[in-house]
């Protein structure tokens, strides 16, 4: 094997003879074999949408084969009566919100000719601070999705039927409600931040008594908001402050990929992380987690365990600061050491030090909380003052509902942006129980939970909507409808206020109500529309407080996690920065987008260490010798290996191996395998989409429920003898001698700044003709 310190391929490392060939190949000429496609155009060809759209960007015979050759004759008709405020191909921008269940983010969305076309991030907030993410900017490809439904329907037992008005799906609905006798109404959503919709919720809740809203995330943070609710008396989650922390200990949380609010966290974390002045300082990170994340491949120490150990890493290092309350279990030296020296810094930046954990079990949130109590975050990196509602689903009243609508005590369900078909680990008793229900879906597309329901009135896209949310408290951020709805839908609010305003009321619509109530809450309507304008509504200063710590259930806590089982494999679920929980799959920019770590596109796979792969593969893909092996990461047919849940679940999935695994665990990603059980990729493909058909294995089978939804159990793995190909994005095989990295330590860039790139700035001198300055302009042709 090689001794190179850093490398970018198993192939690389030990410069096979399959990765020379490929390096020899780097820039394929050749392309699609057009034999494969027939009359019926690409995306029916027999070659994959997917093995054409690799090679379509690099040749324009590609792009005349996708446009069929033959080109229709179009013409420019101008308006008749141009709208006063279109000017053609010139954009107008708005402020709107992007809210994807909890998720919210503040944006600028441009539209041109009256469609919005491209989304950015709204620099007036001082959350995201004109960050945005990989879903909020794919969500335009969203709203022209074929598979969005177009109009309300009715299920008659055998499928569905449009209901030609709106008033006559109400009449519907209120028939049913009004034969229900007096059993409770259940509004089931995700997790709700939008002051308004929950003012219309509790107006329809007092309509219809003991009825309840129930809020549901598919990726549960419920073991934070019990956690919290013990220790500090508050069923919240604080804001978290990565900018005021010169040491981060993070157990398992992916906070600059996917955990909680990460286009927040990713500004806060990256104002510590630079090179500034004349002397600089950084800070200190420490990663323990079980799978490589995009978070643990940002760290300055990072140390790996099994997810089954994530309470004793935490009781260790609350052990370490001081507070011993149940013997270390740990036996791998290195974790032990990382864990004292984590330690170590954490008490040497007191009140300038954060830890933060990903786990969903709320014992070991309890942990971290007395963690944070002994380094002083309280009030400086973690603030109670104001709280964050990204999340507030609550795992418990989820089973409670399913229980209730088995039991028949609950009277009707209406269900808002929320899948528990697809995302619940025990899906069938979900829909054992919706059968005994009146059912009504708002989803916008018919997804595996919609299918299910008795009746479907979709709701508007997010830029055909009016609306607010407050990701946190105090800080709110408006939404207005960037384009006229496409199809026959109507806001969720809308629906509500129709089925519970008494008669006579002068507010029958969402867009009404919200003006109402935003003109009576900033007080004029010129404020209100400055507002609209700006896109956020926040306070002067930041409310900065703390909360009182109750240690009273930490020994009861420890004593839980001591009794954790630990697996000879386990497996971890996680959610990709693109696909995220599933409910954008079918958007085919978040399909092809590259994993950050494994540079995966379309499928989820198993993520395999090293080790485990020559153990149960026979693979030894740090030490290749030529043969079979080296074939790994030239093709793209990989290895598929069966894997069976503690609950018995069972899924097939092929192997990526990657380094900074933990030996014995594996870590698959959410939000794939999209359809109902049984259903035909014909019928996938028209309920779901075509870009989410056959699109990777639905993981949340092997999900747990312990009080909360625990992403992370024993499991086997078994060797099936299969392969399926995987589609990764090209490495360069030639550095041209260059490292593939450059590197320093900061006493050595503090004493010589220029020193690290004295290589590269001879070269590039050496590259620009005489007199010239500036490489980019003149070192290029």
């Amino acid at each position: 094997m090689s001794k190179k310190k850093y490398w970018q391929s198993f192939g690389e490392l030990n410069h096979t003879e399959h990765f020379q060939e490929s390096t020899k190949n780097e820039f394929k000429e050749e392309l699609l074999p057009l034999a494969d496609l027939d009359d019926k155009g690409i995306l029916d060809a027999k070659t994959p949408r997917r093995d054409f759209l690799k090679y379509l960007g690099f040749s324009t015979a590609a792009a005349a084969v996708a446009a069929s050759c033959e080109m229709p004759v179009r013409k420019a008709v101008p308006y008749l009566k141009r709208p006063d405020d279109v000017i053609p191909g010139v954009a107008n921008y708005y402020a709107s919100t992007y809210v994807n269940g909890g998720d919210t983010i503040s944006v600028v969305v441009k539209q041109r000719d009256g469609r919005p076309i491209k989304i950015e991030g709204n620099e007036l907030s001082s959350i995201t601070k004109g960050g945005t993410n990989a879903q909020a900017q794919a969500s335009v490809l969203d709203l022209y999705d074929n598979t969005r439904l177009r109009y309300p329907m009715q299920s008659d037992g055998k499928g569905f039927k449009e209901v030609t008005s709106f008033d006559a799906f109400d009449k519907m609905v209120s028939g049913s409600l009004a034969g229900i006798t007096g059993k409770p109404v259940v509004i089931l959503t995700s997790t709700v931040n939008s002051p308004s919709t929950l003012a219309i919720i509790n107006e329809f809740i007092a309509k219809y008594p003991g009825s309840r809203h129930v809020q549901y995330d598919a990726v549960s943070y419920s073991g934070m908001l019990l956690a919290n609710e013990v220790c500090y008396g508050k069923k919240a989650i604080p804001s978290y402050h990565f900018e005021n922390a010169k040491v981060i200990v993070s157990l398992g949380a992916d906070f600059l990929g996917t955990w909680l609010s990460p286009t927040e966290f990713s500004h806060q974390y990256a104002q510590n992380r630079k090179i500034t002045g004349g002397k600089p300082t950084l800070s200190r990170h420490f990663q323990f987690e079980s799978m490589m994340s995009m978070t643990g491949s940002n760290a300055d120490d990072r140390y790996t365990h099994k997810p089954s150990e994530t309470g004793a890493v935490a009781l260790a290092l609350l052990a370490k600061l001081g507070l011993s309350l149940a013997p270390i279990k740990l036996t791998d030296e290195k974790l032990l050491k990382g864990i004292e020296k984590a330690a170590a810094e954490l008490n040497a930046h007191k009140g300038e030090a954060l830890v933060v954990c990903g786990s969903n079990d709320a014992n070991i949130q309890m942990i971290v909380n007395a963690i944070n109590e002994q380094i002083g975050a309280n009030g400086k990196t973690i603030n109670w003052g104001m709280t964050s509602n990204y999340k507030n689903g609550s795992d418990a009243d989820m089973m409670k509902l399913i229980d209730d609508m088995n039991a028949g005590t609950v009277g009707a369900v209406f269900i808002h942006g929320v899948n528990p078909a697809y995302t619940l680990g025990n899906a069938k008793k979900f829909k054992d129980g919706l059968k005994k229900v009146v059912s009504v879906s708002f989803n916008g597309t018919m997804d595996e939970t919609t299918e299910l329901c008795r009746y479907i009135i979709p709701s508007n896209h997010w830029l055909e909507s009016w609306g607010d949310a407050e990701p946190k408290t105090g800080y709110y951020s408006l939404m207005q409808p960037t384009i006229n709805p496409l199809f026959k839908t109507r806001a969720f609010q809308t629906s509500l206020i129709k089925w519970s305003a008494a008669a006579g009321s002068q507010i029958n619509d969402y867009e009404t109500y919200l003006k109402t109530y935003w003109n009576t809450k900033l007080g004029s309507t010129d404020v209100y529309n400055k507002a609209l304008q700006d896109g956020v509504v926040e306070p002067a200063s930041m409310p900065v407080g703390t909360a009182a710590f109750n240690a009273g259930k930490l020994s009861d806590a420890a004593a839980a996690i001591a009794s954790i089982k630990t697996g000879k494999k386990e497996v971890v679920l996680y959610q990709k920065l693109s696909i995220g929980n599933g409910t954008q799959a079918n958007n085919p920019w978040l399909q092809e987008l590259p994993d950050p770590v494994s540079k995966v596109t379309w499928d989820n796979y198993v993520m395999m260490s090293p080790a485990m792969a020559k153990d149960l593969l026979k693979l030894d893909v740090m030490n290749q010798e030529g043969g079979k092996q080296s074939d790994y990461e030239v093709h793209p047919e990989k290895p598929v290996v069966k894997v069976t849940g503690e609950n018995g679940a069972v899924v097939e999935l092929p192997v990526i191996v990657l380094p900074g695994m933990q030996k014995d665990t594996i870590a698959i990603a959410l939000g794939y395998g999209r359809g109902s059980e049984g259903a035909t990729p014909e019928q996938v493909a028209a309920n779901i989409g075509r870009s989410a058909n056959g699109a990777g294995k639905n993981a949340y089978p092997l999900v747990n429920f312990n009080g909360t939804n625990l992403y992370s159990s024993m499991c086997d793995v078994a060797a099936t003898g299969k392969t399926y190909p995987l589609a990764q994005t090209q490495v360069h095989g030639f550095t041209e001698s260059r490292p593939v990295i450059y590197e320093t330590n900061l006493a050595s860039y503090t004493a010589n700044p220029e020193a690290i790139l004295e290589e590269a700035n001879a070269e590039r001198e050496s590259l620009i003709y005489a007199g010239g300055k500036d490489f980019v302009k003149d070192g290029t042709i």
